[in-house]
């Protein structure tokens, strides 16, 4: 039975369509709740069922008060033993069977499955947002908006469904039965909600958006003390911890008093409906008791309405209280939606196609780009700057910093879109490809190298999924790493290949990372290699030993190398020297040293003037990082 349940939604299913979700509020939720409208719709009639057993209660009550006020109990018995036998059946089989199927909806297939399904479809949305998208934002305040909007929009969705039966049903129940026994027996009632709904009117939106101040108050909090924890090191380096507990201190104040804002609201809205509701129940207890001392209505009407009024006040109670967390809920969602419902910026054309890399030719035509559009002030980076690279033609690129290497570097994978001018691999124009298949043909090594949470064949095998553990191993030791990972043992207990490195690799030193990343890019294999400092955090030796094996990895590739440190590149075929977004200079590293020009100068700095004929003795110079 629970399985049945269970199983009703596919939880992986369709990861929602590029676009994403919409970002305005009800077509947000239109988006999630019509892929389940089938539980909900049940949870409509499980609860119209519930609410019209409760409504009941009251009656029968009344109906038994009535058959004990009776001249001949035992004729009122035997006539209104139908009555009697079905009031019971009821109770016993109808009440606990309907309350047992909406808990199994409910329960067991809305809570679960629907919230997993929205956020598994937010998480495949924002997982595939440009850089740009999480380098402005809280990597922790991403991650809580994620996962609290699924259980808000989901909360606020089954309150709402519940809510509304409750109202539209004790309600009109309520108030037809007081008519139907006195008119003015319905007085009271009338009074209470008209002042119900102005409660709700005041109270409800203003809570709706202390929830939504508080909701964001608390992801500043998630989003600063992620940021300390996961920047640790550095705190304890530069010993601020002092300023850091100032940094959070002040987030957990500002949300402190925005909890504190929207708590005395929530004490007003208690305060004000439990005089609302004692103010029904005495109204129609001494409307009741005068109109049965008038002998207008018998005193199984007394017994009906009492608990009928005290019913509808514990329901007003519990439907203002879930329309409160509806509101609240929204908020929530309404925060969520500024994350979640944001379109991609990087999107793969319509007509995209598979690259394919039977070459590697690499042509930059007429490339210019700005962080932020020049023409609004952003930031120019280069210039119609035009590069021929080759098949299997090794390039280092060399500039100071700020010179637009590693922007173009960015270029070539289409981490932004150029403003002018195009890319092209092998013909083929890199926005006119799937960015998947450009970033597979694309291996790349960088300066700052992180690894995921996860076992160390588990990073490497991450450049290519069906690798063997024959086939790690060999990547590792070709990368110089296969010796340190198996002395490797975490704090689990785990060893070697399978010990875990630690959330951004933080068990393992720089050299450590760099070598698993190295072994990383061998694994994949990929026909374009880019190297941006890729052995920056090596020592003298492993460098070297690395050295050779990278020949060895880079037969056959295009490869585009960036390095400070011109030692590391200057047996590259070809040479390219940028600065302020052009292309300065290119040829070989005698070429450029002859010509004396920009490339000169840096190596003379770097290798303090030494300039020796013999290659081998200029790369053992003191280097210095640009």
């Amino acid at each position: 039975m629970f399985s049945f349940f269970e199983s009703r939604v596919n939880n992986v299913s369709a990861e929602a369509s590029s676009s994403g979700p919409p970002a305005g509020l009800i077509a947000f939720y239109w988006h999630f709740v019509r892929q389940t409208r089938g539980l909900y719709l049940t949870m409509l009639a499980t609860g119209l069922g519930v609410a019209l057993i409760d409504t009941l209660i009251p009656v029968f009550i009344g109906r038994l008060v009535g058959l004990m006020t009776s001249i001949d109990p035992a004729v009122a018995l035997r006539e209104q033993l139908p009555l009697l036998l079905g009031m019971a059946a009821v109770l016993l089989l109808g009440r606990p069977l309907m309350i047992l199927l909406d808990s199994l909806v409910r329960n067991n297939a809305v809570i679960p499955g629907a919230t997993t399904l929205i956020r598994w479809q937010s998480h495949w949305h924002v997982v595939r947002q440009s850089g740009p998208f999480f380098q402005n934002d809280f990597a922790g305040r991403i991650a809580n908006r994620v996962m609290n909007t699924a259980n808000s929009l989901r909360e606020s969705v089954v309150a709402t469904i519940r809510a509304v039966w409750y109202i539209v049903v004790y309600g009109i129940s309520a108030l037809s039965l007081m008519l139907v026994f006195d008119w003015r027996l319905a007085l009271p009632m009338l009074c209470w909600l008209v002042a119900y709904v102005v409660f709700l009117r005041y109270f409800v939106p203003r809570m709706r958006d202390l929830s939504r101040i508080s909701s964001e108050a608390r992801s500043l909090v998630m989003g600063r003390v992620v940021d300390s924890y996961t920047n640790i090191m550095t705190v304890k380096l530069f010993s601020r911890a002092q300023d850091e507990d100032a940094y959070v201190r002040e987030a957990i104040d500002g949300h402190r008093s925005k909890i504190a804002d929207h708590m005395r609201m929530t004490t007003r809205f208690m305060a004000t409906l439990t005089l609302l509701n004692a103010l029904l129940l005495v109204g129609t207890a001494g409307t009741s008791v005068w109109l049965w001392s008038q002998q207008l209505i018998s005193p199984a009407v007394v017994a009906t309405s009492l608990p009928l009024v005290w019913q509808i006040a514990n329901m007003a109670g519990w439907v203002s209280w879930e329309v409160s967390g509806i509101f609240e809920n929204v908020g929530v969602v309404q925060e969520g939606i500024q994350t979640i419902a944001v379109p991609h910026t990087l999107l793969d054309s319509p007509t995209a196609t598979e690259l394919k890399v039977p070459h590697g030719d690499i042509r930059f035509d007429n490339v210019s780009f700005s962080y932020g559009q020049a023409a609004t002030g952003g930031r120019s980076v280069l210039h119609n700057l035009n590069l021929h690279i080759k098949p299997g033609e090794r390039v280092g690129l060399v500039g100071r910093s700020g010179a637009g290497k590693s922007t173009l570097v960015n270029l070539l994978l289409r981490f932004y879109d150029v403003e002018a001018g195009q890319i092209t691999i092998d013909g083929q124009d890199t926005r006119q490809v799937t960015q998947e298949s450009l970033r597979a043909a694309i291996g790349m090594v960088t300066q700052d190298t992180s690894l995921l949470h996860r076992s160390i064949a588990a990073n490497i095998r991450y450049g290519h999924p069906g690798a063997t553990q024959a086939e790690v191993v060999q990547a590792a030791q070709q990368a110089h790493a296969h010796e340190f990972i198996t002395e490797l043992r975490d704090w689990t207990g785990r060893t070697g290949y399978d010990a875990h490195a630690g959330e951004r690799g933080v068990k393992l030193s720089g050299g450590q990372r760099q070598r698993v990343a190295l072994a990383r890019v061998v694994l994949k294999n990929a026909p374009i290699l880019i190297l941006d400092e890729a052995t920056s955090a090596l020592d003298s030796e492993i460098e070297a030993a690395i050295q050779e094996q990278l020949v060895t990895l880079m037969q056959g590739k295009t490869v585009i190398a960036i390095a400070h440190r011109l030692s590391t590149i200057a047996r590259m075929d070809r040479l390219v020297v940028m600065d302020a977004g052009r292309i300065v200079e290119q040829g070989t590293h005698h070429e450029l040293l002859a010509l004396n020009g920009q490339y000169a100068k840096l190596w003379q700095r770097q290798s303090g003037g030494f300039l020796a004929e013999d290659l081998e003795e200029q790369e053992t110079a003191h280097t210095l990082t640009v």
